[in-house]
């Protein structure tokens, strides 16, 4: 496998602070610990082969302008889930930059099949004795 190595600039990234849905009483009615971040892939300083595999990924989190909109709401400090936002796009970068080698057919082994087909006979002669005794 070859993996391309990326750097993303935090400049490309656009954080906005938003509240954070579920449990948390009072707090997550008062405090906007929440983090949408935002970065533009084709506007971004990654690699073209990058780009291309980012934007062909069949991912929600990619909008149809080939925007990656992350929401970090698992903590209850905003530096913690803009961490962990960054954290989250750095994986979906990661997920798309290791290529796989392409796989190459095989063949089964002439010994291989033999082996297969007498163990299906085998398997079928036992199969066979089970049937009703005859008198």
């Amino acid at each position: 496998m070859l993996t391309i190595r990326f750097n993303i600039p935090e400049a490309e990234m656009e954080f906005s602070a938003i509240r954070a849905q579920g449990s948390g009483g009072q707090n997550v009615n008062k405090v906007s610990s929440a983090v949408h971040l935002r970065f533009d892939i084709t506007a971004s300083s990654l690699p073209l082969p990058l780009k291309e595999r980012l934007l062909a990924l069949g991912d929600q989190r990619i909008n149809k302008e080939g925007v990656v909109v992350i929401k970090a709401q698992q903590y209850r400090s905003q530096e913690q889930n803009r961490a962990d936002g960054i954290l989250r796009l750095f994986e979906l970068v990661e997920s798309v930059a290791t290529v796989a080698a392409p796989r190459k057919a095989t063949r089964p082994t002439k010994g291989s099949q033999t082996r297969r087909l007498d163990s299906k006979n085998k398997r079928g002669s036992i199969k066979a004795l089970r049937g009703k005794v005859s008198d």
